[in-house]
């Protein structure tokens, strides 16, 4: 889920950046401290904005940095238990799709894709159902539910996120209409 929130932390401007314009040193270093960490109560930091110090800043005897509190928007990404989510599957493996939710990345493992026997083609990045013959590749746009969130507050980029498919709704974008345009035909033709 994405939201914007307000937060305040602490930056340290180096003494090389002394006598540069502040308010851009400050901005620089918020965007490439902040953009892409992990906070435990928001989630990963996808971009800020509206950056502004608060107070002036301390220089620390022995350091000769300025430590600046900075308070400022934040737009981040916390993925949630039971979430519907669109995303893009950006990988085939052997044991499912990895898909990109936002910032990270996701697994679709092969059991919650669809309720058909899946065949794998890592050659050509394909899953295909062995019956219904629907296929799953590198660009598809899918829907899924997120059931398993694992989150690595070190590095973001290697969470564990498991996603389902195989409920009413969810899959492939374009299963979901074909299932759609199903149910709209089953209903016109019982009209007549």
């Amino acid at each position: 889920m994405y939201k914007m929130v307000k937060m305040e932390d602490t930056i340290r401007i180096p003494p090389s950046l002394f006598g540069e314009d502040l308010h851009k040193v400050i901005e620089d270093i918020v965007h490439k401290t902040f953009e892409g960490a992990y906070k435990k109560d928001y989630g990963v930091i996808v971009a800020t904005d509206n950056i502004e110090p608060v107070g002036e800043g301390v220089v620390v005897h022995g350091d000769g940095a300025l430590y600046q509190r900075v308070r400022f928007d934040a737009l981040v990404f916390m993925p949630v238990l039971q979430e519907v989510v669109d995303a893009l599957v950006c990988e085939i493996v052997e044991f499912g799709a990895f898909c990109h939710i936002g910032p990270i990345d996701a697994l679709v493992h092969m059991s919650q894709i669809m309720n058909d026997f899946i065949e794998v083609d890592v050659d050509n990045e394909r899953l295909i159902g062995k019956e219904t013959k629907r296929v799953l590749t590198v660009g598809s746009k899918i829907r899924a539910r997120i059931v398993a969130v694992s989150m690595n507050e070190t590095s973001p980029r290697e969470s564990k996120i498991g996603l389902t498919m195989r409920q009413p709704a969810l899959g492939a974008h374009e299963w979901i209409e074909e299932e759609r345009k199903k149910k709209e035909e089953k209903k016109g033709g019982g009209k007549k």
